[in-house]
């Protein structure tokens, strides 16, 4: 790996295009770097966990309204839709709008957390949409997403976006931008042009994160998902963007970010270094944000411990900054205790899934956030008594440079209303590489199978699988059968409100 120090430049200092971070990103894009077997086997584990995230999805009313802006951009070759036959094909910014959303829609797809955090298999729906449409191989596709991973990854080691209040899809539209070029062999000067564009319109706030959480947290990935294939469609046809978009005296880094006397540091591989970066990320086994994955496994259990929960006091969190900034009381949203907040706030509050898991003695899904279940008045009393503490020990932990040392999880101390004190703690999920079960590819088929389940037809779920799991060797046409249907034709309109 080459660290790259990122620091604003004055417009009048001599500053080469090679030294631009987005041209290194370009460079890495364009590198004919091969896939290693073990990358290739988890891109694949990735693709069966996209679907398996976005199929429970189908039927909400938001995804119902991505499909149908896809539907009226129906179009050959195209891209597939998730949830519609393979010979329904849309275009591909719209394929990946609509694939992309239903992906991210209940927040269960894969995790990376550094300096900034991501969902890295956002970046899957793009590929592979253009993938379809322009009649490339299973082998170009692992590329593309291959590459894609590095740059997110990468990019969030770097560069921290949340301390500044801006969203993290402006990692993703870049890392979209590079897989694409790695999957289309653009040159980079093309790749170049679309990263700044792409950056330049993907960096928005956080308040999409905040409060009341809307449904565009879910769309937030689509749109930088669809811009990332626009940017690389301009590109082509030889738009140029805001440059230096990083290093400029009014770009990124010193309007937006720690000002123009910082500087950051951004690791990427050689050339020739195989891109690895998606083996560190992390996969989601419950429906909820990932810093609440380990206290999720930590409930479930702590449950079965006790007789009665309407004895517990009180129940404090001691845990890293993040979790309690994020998901706990640190974010300062009243809203995370309110039974009436919506179902993309309520995966993210802590305390909620916290006192859900707990009553459960395990974690019921989709159920979780009906609207029954969530004013279930024991529920709203035990919610109201959790709260998160930021820790200094957790967040040493948290921040260990180590991945085997490398804590998400806290200690929970609940006292019970006759002065007694239960002490328990959780490193990592079950589900995480050091946790309890790591998962393995059986893991990720069952999730894939259970969520499918009443969905999907089990012979479209063989053929999914099938095919996903020959993707290194699969030709162009095998590539553009990749699709799940599962939608009644009666959902496969042309919508009839709306402007377009």
């Amino acid at each position: 790996m080459i660290d790259h120090v990122v620091r604003t430049r004055p417009s009048s200092e001599p500053f080469e295009t090679h030294e631009h971070l987005a041209w290194k990103l370009a460079e890495l894009a364009a590198d004919p770097v091969e896939v290693t077997g073990e990358v290739a086997d988890m891109i694949i584990n990735r693709v069966i966990d996209s679907a398996a995230a976005a199929a429970p999805a189908y039927h909400r009313a938001p995804i119902r309204a991505a499909r149908e802006q896809a539907l009226a951009r129906r179009g050959k070759p195209g891209g597939t839709l998730l949830g519609a036959p393979a010979t329904v094909r849309v275009a591909p910014e719209w394929a990946a709008w609509a694939n992309a959303a239903a992906v991210r829609e209940l927040d269960l797809n894969d995790t990376f957390v550094a300096a900034e955090a991501a969902h890295p298999a956002d970046n899957i729906s793009a590929i592979l949409a253009v993938a379809q449409h322009q009649g490339r191989t299973g082998r170009d596709l692992l590329r593309g997403i291959a590459t894609a991973y590095e740059v997110q990854i990468d990019l969030c080691k770097g560069i921290p976006l949340h301390p500044h209040r801006i969203d993290q899809i402006a990692h993703l539209g870049p890392s979209a931008v590079a897989g694409l070029g790695t999957l289309l062999g653009m040159p980079p000067t093309t790749t170049f042009q679309a990263i700044n564009l792409a950056l330049h319109c993907t960096t928005t706030t956080w308040q999409a994160r905040t409060g009341e959480i809307s449904t565009w947290k879910a769309f937030a990935p689509a749109f930088a998902s669809k811009v990332a294939i626009e940017a690389v469609d301009s590109a082509m046809r030889g738009l140029t963007g805001p440059m230096p978009i990083y290093e400029g005296q009014k770009a990124l880094i010193a309007v937006l970010l720690d000002g123009p006397d910082s500087s950051y540091t951004v690791p990427l591989p050689d050339l020739g270094e195989p891109k690895v970066a998606i083996l560190e990320s992390y996969i989601k086994q419950h429906a909820a944000e990932y810093f609440s994955q380990a206290y999720l496994d930590l409930g479930s259990r702590l449950g079965a411990r006790l007789n009665s929960l309407t004895n517990v006091e009180s129940i404090t969190i001691f845990c890293n900054a993040n979790t309690h900034n994020f998901i706990g009381n640190g974010s300062g949203d009243p809203q995370k205790y309110d039974p009436a907040a919506s179902r993309e706030t309520l995966d993210h509050s802590l305390p909620f899934l916290f006192a859900v898991a707990l009553e459960e003695r395990g974690w019921p899904g989709e159920a979780a956030y009906e609207t029954e279940r969530v004013s279930r008045p024991s529920t709203v009393d035990l919610w109201a008594k959790i709260k998160t503490v930021e820790d200094p020990e957790w967040q040493a932990r948290f921040e260990d440079p180590d991945p085997a040392r490398k804590a998400f999880g806290g200690r929970v101390e609940v006292v019970m209303s006759n002065g007694s004190t239960i002490v328990e703690e959780i490193v990592v999920a079950d589900a995480h590489p050091n946790g309890a079960n790591p998962f393995t590819r059986a893991d990720y088929i069952t999730k894939f199978r259970t969520n499918l389940a009443g969905l999907v037809s089990e012979n479209d779920q063989d053929r999914f699988l099938e095919l996903v799991t020959r993707l290194p060797v699969l030709d162009a046409d095998e590539v553009r059968e990749i699709c799940l249907p599962g939608i009644a034709q009666a959902d496969e309109h042309v919508p009839t409100t709306g402007i377009l």
